[in-house]
């Protein structure tokens, strides 16, 4: 399941809005109903699950935890607390709770990515500025895809 896309789109006062439609084929397709929405752990944006890659993301930091840790307790409880599960409606909608729009500085007017088999949630200020600058990401890549024992297109 692959998430690729960058859509504007608006909350209502509610804090309503519609799943972008090329997202919801995509969860169509791979039989998905059920989607988790949390808080993304580095950015000021939210982040929307598939049910089965929560509970993948979810068993594997489990499995790195010593649940007799209390730290690491701690660490866990603080991943899955944020968590919610979201439900679209007949028409792809689905409630964004006010305290969520607030953590992603979210006011009205927000920006679908799809980012592989997860999509995010921003609000479009946040969203309109580069999350790197030109040349550290063409930097970045190039070191990434030269690092990777790829033979050349060439070979």
């Amino acid at each position: 399941m692959r998430f690729l896309g960058n859509i504007e789109a608006k909350t209502d006062t509610k804090g309503r809005a519609f799943l972008p439609s090329t997202f919801r084929r995509v969860l169509q397709t791979a039989g998905e109903e059920s989607l988790m929405l949390r808080k993304d752990i580095f950015q000021n944006c939210l982040v929307l699950y598939p049910q089965s890659v929560w509970n993948e993301q979810e068993d594997a930091l489990r499995s790195r935890l010593n649940r007799w840790n209390k730290h690491q307790q701690n660490i866990f409880r603080q991943f899955v607390r944020e968590a919610i599960e979201v439900t679209l409606d007949g028409n792809g909608r689905f409630l964004i709770p006010k305290r969520y729009l607030a953590m992603a500085e979210i006011e009205q007017e927000i920006v679908f990515i799809g980012v592989g088999n997860t999509i995010e949630i921003w609000s479009k200020q946040n969203a309109e500025a580069p999350f790197v600058g030109d040349d550290e990401f063409s930097n970045a890549i190039e070191q990434l895809m030269a690092d990777s024992n790829e033979p050349a297109a060439n070979d």
